[in-house]
């Protein structure tokens, strides 16, 4: 994807990171979004020093306003759009709290929705492009205590698949990866915050939980995003593919 545009959603950390760092890499150039600007800056300036064209922008995702206005600055063709940002919650229905419901719904399902709702007239007025959505194996099979990040998860999938149907004629293309468990800042922190002086120990159990008996790396589902985002995958829309280290699949 050799000087095409790109816009990542949540690129300041973990998979988000890790698809800035692919896609600068083979020469794309690379708009990103996330609400940690620190991170965010200290992205930008790294890939800049590499060389590679990166341009963060501090965005909430939850504000047509503040992506329109982004979005309307950029010249030249976008060519892929990429919805990544997302938070999690444990809990079951029971105890997960309406104002717990409602921020996992603001982030994972009205963000994707407002930022794909501000990207699309540009992508179709250009000749189309691929969408591509972070979905998750929580979308299609139960896990425990996770009601409402399950159920956003549900939401992104009949998202993306609507999506495909309604705008194929008009050259977009779209699709989800749903990963399984992925080695993350974010992984770690859970770690430490909910098993201290346990993390190796509650770390192996999560991983051995997928039939590889290991964790995903971001750089993983760098790869595959960055297949499904160009030219080689224009026959694929519609497809929802698992990257779950046969987690799904392949039952232990």
């Amino acid at each position: 994807m050799k000087e095409q545009q790109v816009l990542i959603t949540g690129g300041a950390s973990g998979i988000g990171l890790a698809m800035v760092q692919k896609f600068a890499a083979e020469g794309a150039r690379v708009f990103f979004i996330d609400t940690n600007s620190t991170e965010g800056q200290k992205t930008e300036t790294i890939e800049r020093e590499k060389g590679h064209q990166v341009t963060f922008w501090h965005v909430d995702i939850t504000s047509l306003d503040q992506i329109k206005q982004k979005i309307q600055t950029l010249s030249g063709k976008l060519h892929a759009l990429i919805n990544n940002a997302g938070i999690s919650h444990i809990g079951k229905l029971e105890n997960t709290s309406e104002e717990d419901f409602d921020r996992i719904v603001q982030v994972n399902v009205k963000g994707m929705f407002l930022v794909t709702k501000a990207a699309l007239p540009k992508l179709i007025s250009e000749g189309g492009g691929a969408i591509l959505n972070l979905c998750s194996v929580a979308a299609t099979m139960g896990i425990p205590d996770r009601f409402a990040y399950s159920m956003s998860k549900g939401a992104v999938l009949s998202m993306t698949l609507s999506i495909a149907r309604d705008y194929v004629d008009q050259g977009i293309r779209c699709n989800c990866l749903s990963p399984g468990r992925v080695h993350t800042p974010f992984v770690d922190g859970f770690l430490e915050k909910n098993y201290p002086g346990k993390e190796k120990e509650m770390f192996e159990k999560l991983a051995s939980t997928q039939a590889m008996g290991r964790m995903g790396k971001p750089e993983e589902i760098a790869a595959l995003a960055y297949f499904l985002c160009s030219e080689d995958s224009k026959f694929i829309t519609g497809t929802n593919f698992n990257i779950d280290g046969g987690f799904q699949n392949l039952k232990m």
